[in-house]
């Protein structure tokens, strides 16, 4: 089924809310953090947030955190039968990519589907090559998605009980920040543009 038929279909339904399933903000870090002038705010236990997974490449190969995120990156939770968030807010992802590339930084774009059933890594493939190039999706076995999703605290709700083919996903629509030595930094939220989001991680890169 190609995801621009899934679209179609699935428009009328309504998706989740976004941001849920981050915790909750609250007020500056302390003194000692070397981007406290980066960031966009602070969370509570942001240093518990991202951990080690095992996943599916789009390519079909197994990656790790290690294994993967060599390079500072942007990870998103979604999926591909989305209707309209995860194609507009990859792409904005990309676009964020894009201007950072032109200011001599290299930052990867992740994409970590929540609907494993249906999002093999030849469907992966197709939707990353649309969002940008450079995307890697990921995708892996129902507990290998709630196991990276727990390390993010990235909510979703999977609605398929079985009868129908186009069900919907409800998740939440951060995308994190990542960086090799630091890991999780910060998180940007659906409004923030790209514009915007190549500004503050390049303050983070630069901070390094």
């Amino acid at each position: 089924m190609t995801r621009t038929f899934a679209i179609a279909a699935a428009a009328v339904a309504v998706l989740a809310v976004a941001g849920v399933g981050v915790a909750v903000l609250v007020g500056s870090r302390g003194g000692d953090d070397a981007f406290a002038q980066c960031r966009g705010s602070a969370v509570a236990g942001a240093g518990d947030l991202g951990g080690p997974f095992e996943l599916v490449s789009e390519t079909g190969e197994t990656v790790t955190d290690e294994t993967l995120l060599t390079e500072p990156a942007l990870i998103y939770f979604g999926y591909t039968f989305c209707p309209d968030v995860c194609p507009l807010d990859t792409v904005r992802n990309g676009q964020a990519v894009d201007i950072l590339a032109e200011r001599g930084h290299e930052v990867l774009p992740v994409f970590i589907s929540v609907d494993p059933g249906r999002d093999t890594p030849e469907v992966l493939r197709d939707f990353t090559d649309y969002a940008h190039p450079r995307m890697v999706g990921l995708t892996g076995t129902e507990q290998q998605i709630a196991d990276v999703a727990g390390e993010y605290r990235a909510y979703y709700d999977v609605h398929d009980d079985g009868g129908e083919e186009f069900y919907l996903v409800d998740h939440s629509t951060f995308t994190y920040l990542v960086l090799p030595e630091d890991g999780f930094v910060d998180f940007f939220r659906r409004e923030d543009t790209p514009e915007a989001m190549a500004d503050r991680v390049a303050c983070f890169l630069d901070a390094r």
